[in-house]
């Protein structure tokens, strides 16, 4: 594997970091992963802190097209998928894509949505394609849908069911930023017009190659395999979780584990890489028992993890 596939990947993450986004490290970092993963992300914050900044500024460095939807209760599945109109001009029946067929695609309050119209957004991201009038649809390749949700504000919102969030390999917060940082955007304002012009750093062929390396050449030992088996073992057994993590998120954590390792320059997994992501991509699928919801999921994943013997070498 050339890991120096990595090495340039990472690059926009310091790039975007130091000069477009400070103190946003964590989340774009994720973002990356998510990407290199085959995965997606959903930012669960509150509005004004960059969500959408940063989605724009990412597919710039990436050299992606992007696409935006805002959700609303009254916002239909066809309004991201398409729909299939008759084009009298040709006099035949054409498909019109939507905002769906980018590759980036930024889905803002994604629960705000109906259900109906959740779904049909949630199986284009499983399936990486739309069916519509019997035609099916491949998206681009590579896709990556980063949806936002607000937390803290719940009237006129449609939850994410547990078992569609598990659809999502991350799930992160935003942050405020540190406070020279943010006296700096209050005194010099938004940047999102300056960061409508910036230039890729990478071409699609990197970002193509690095996916396949995470998918190919990034070892994970049989170890390490055992290690993710464990941890998803011990949240099944633990007495406040109804629901642990299912089979799909074991492998979505070592998913990541491997993109990680691959943004640190290495073709072999180490059990740092999967302690650093176990609470991104795994606080989200835990259902708790009846009177602990409002629990602090990824404290409870910490000190799991500080229960599980680390493998050696």
């Amino acid at each position: 594997m050339d890991i120096k596939q990595g090495h340039s990947l990472n690059r926009i993450i310091t790039e975007l970091s130091t000069h477009h986004l400070p103190g946003k490290e964590t989340p774009l970092k994720l973002a990356v992963i998510a990407l290199l993963a085959g995965g997606h992300i959903l930012i669960e914050d509150i509005p004004g802190l960059g969500k959408t900044t940063l989605a724009i500024a990412l597919a710039n460095y990436l050299g992606l097209s992007f696409g935006r939807v805002q959700c609303t209760s009254d916002l239909l599945p066809s309004d991201i998928t398409g729909l299939t109109i008759f084009d009298r001009n040709e006099n035949r029946f054409r498909f019109v894509k939507g905002p769906v067929f980018n590759n980036i695609l930024l889905v803002d309050e994604i629960n705000r949505a109906m259900p109906k119209t959740q779904s049909a957004l949630l199986e284009a991201m499983e399936e990486q394609r739309v069916t519509a009038d019997g035609e099916t649809y491949p998206l681009p390749d590579p896709f990556l849908v980063i949806a936002t949700q607000n937390p803290s504000e719940q009237v006129g919102t449609y939850p994410l069911p547990e078992s569609q969030m598990d659809r999502f390999l991350i799930r992160t917060g935003m942050g405020y930023p540190a406070e020279e940082i943010e006296k700096s955007i209050i005194r010099y304002g938004s940047i999102r017009d300056d960061i409508r012009s910036i230039k890729p750093i990478v071409d699609k062929a990197e970002i193509s190659a690095g996916i396949k390396a995470v998918k190919e050449g990034v070892y994970l030992s049989e170890k390490l395999a055992d290690y993710i088996y464990r941890i998803a073992a011990a949240t099944r057994n633990h007495p406040l979780i109804q629901t642990g993590i299912s089979t799909r998120g074991a492998i979505s954590l070592a998913e990541a584990a491997k993109a990680n390792a691959l943004l640190n320059d290495r073709d072999f997994v180490l059990p740092e890489d999967i302690k650093e992501l176990t609470a991104s991509t795994e606080a989200h699928r835990l259902l708790m028992r009846p009177g602990y919801e409002s629990i602090d999921r990824e404290g409870l994943l910490s000190e799991l993890l500080t229960s599980i013997q680390i493998p050696r070498s």
